[in-house]
């Protein structure tokens, strides 16, 4: 099974959002990233996502879900009223996709970002790059043992 790190914002979607949802499941939908679409693409049952809350007053890894649905196309892209709507795309050839995931558990404590940079051995983390801005991405299984360490 892969390991990957979501970035949302709580205010849009939550570790606690995932813990109240109904069979706390969510589906990871509104991706707009070609790079971080094909991540989504990659990602299969079973998989295991670190959820990072961004652009808050506490930023960090808040908690741990799983995807129990494997990429599909993402159906925001063909309603008009929605903010993720792409006209270009079509139901014979979709451009963007979406995952299910659902909630495992809230980690004990937020893991922040400083802390995450300080860590050995996660020099090669996508999240600490500077300039990646990518709302999905990988982590590898050493990067998820150091990190799961901390928490």
């Amino acid at each position: 099974m892969a390991k990957w790190l979501v970035k949302t914002e709580p205010s849009e979607c939550s570790i606690d959002d995932f813990a109240k949802a109904e069979n706390q499941i969510i589906p990871w939908d509104g991706v707009r990233n070609y790079q971080a679409r094909n991540f989504l693409k990659e990602m299969s049952e079973g998989d295991e996502v670190f959820v990072y809350h961004s652009s808050c007053r506490h930023i960090g890894i808040a908690g741990i879900v799983r995807v129990v649905k494997s990429s599909y196309p993402d159906p925001t892209q063909f309603r008009a009223d929605s903010p993720y709507h792409d006209p270009k795309s079509t139901r014979e050839n979709p451009r963007w996709q979406a995952v299910d995931m659902a909630f495992v558990r809230k980690l004990e404590r937020l893991i922040p970002l400083d802390g995450i940079k300080s860590m050995q051995g996660l020099e090669g983390l996508p999240l600490i790059r500077r300039g990646n801005r990518l709302s999905v991405m990988p982590v590898t299984e050493e990067q998820w043992r150091i990190i799961l360490a901390s928490a």
